[in-house]
């Protein structure tokens, strides 16, 4: 240990004893939206499971944004923390392709927490609005990590740079330009567009399926959404330019 590094010292028993009741108000507060869906929501319900009161609640959440924000960044947590172990199960198996793997994961916890991911997707809670570069930010962008390196892991990123896409405005390109190094800034804005677009078309099938709108198709439900990753995947990759020598995201950035 370096002479200037101080050992962390260990939480406090009260710091053990909050962190343990915060967790169990969010547990709470899940089987909640779990039972009732998000908009039914109740403070004084989730309290009430719990045997306290609305006001103690305030003690460790002082309003009902607060709560809602620790619900959805941890359920964008709990399914990226899904999807990058699907992705690892898989290991370096070629077939299906790594993106595949990651959005069939991100499908499958949809469909076994639908209320938790309409929390996510669905319509808005009426007055709430999260906070910008929080904690439902982050976690967003650790989930897209997962993805963006799924699609274009091996590419330069010149290749990414030259990929084959509708002419983007000035503005959009400026604004793509401009994100964060660790939301989709690392990008260029041509590879930035194709990820969106890819995120969008996922997402969208995965909000059919869990709002029962593609129940017809039964059990083939699971068969037509991995035909669909796979035609998206190839579809971006058809439009990146091939390029020789070694590969990597890094080079170029």
């Amino acid at each position: 240990m370096s002479a200037d590094t101080s050992p962390v010292a260990p939480p406090t028993l009260r710091q053990r004893r909050r962190a343990a009741a915060t967790q169990e108000i969010l547990e709470a507060a899940e089987r909640h939206i779990t039972e009732h869906g998000p908009h039914a929501m109740s403070l004084r319900a989730i309290a009430r499971s719990l045997g306290m009161t609305v006001q103690a609640l305030y003690h460790y959440f002082p309003n009902r944004d607060a709560l809602v924000t620790a619900l959805i960044a941890k359920a964008y947590d709990d399914m990226a923390a899904a999807v990058q172990e699907a992705v690892d199960t898989a290991g370096d198996d070629a077939d299906p392709p790594r993106l595949v793997v990651a959005a069939e994961g991100y499908r499958r916890w949809a469909i076994a927490h639908p209320e938790r991911f309409q929390l996510l997707y669905g319509a808005p809670l009426r007055d709430y609005a999260a906070p910008a570069e929080g904690p439902t930010t982050q976690a967003v962008r650790r989930m897209s990590a997962i993805f963006q390196a799924a699609m274009f892991d091996g590419f330069t990123w010149e290749q990414l740079a030259a990929a084959d896409t509708p002419a983007l405005s000035p503005s959009l390109q400026a604004f793509l330009g401009r994100l964060p190094p660790d939301g989709l800034g690392d990008l260029p804005p041509q590879a930035a567009s194709l990820l969106l677009s890819g995120w969008g078309h996922m997402t969208g099938l995965v909000l059919l399926e869990v709002f029962g709108h593609t129940a017809f198709l039964a059990d083939h439900q699971a068969e037509v959404f991995r035909l669909s990753m796979r035609n998206l995947l190839a579809d971006v990759h058809r439009r990146i330019p091939a390029a020789g020598g070694s590969k990597g995201l890094s080079e170029g950035n």
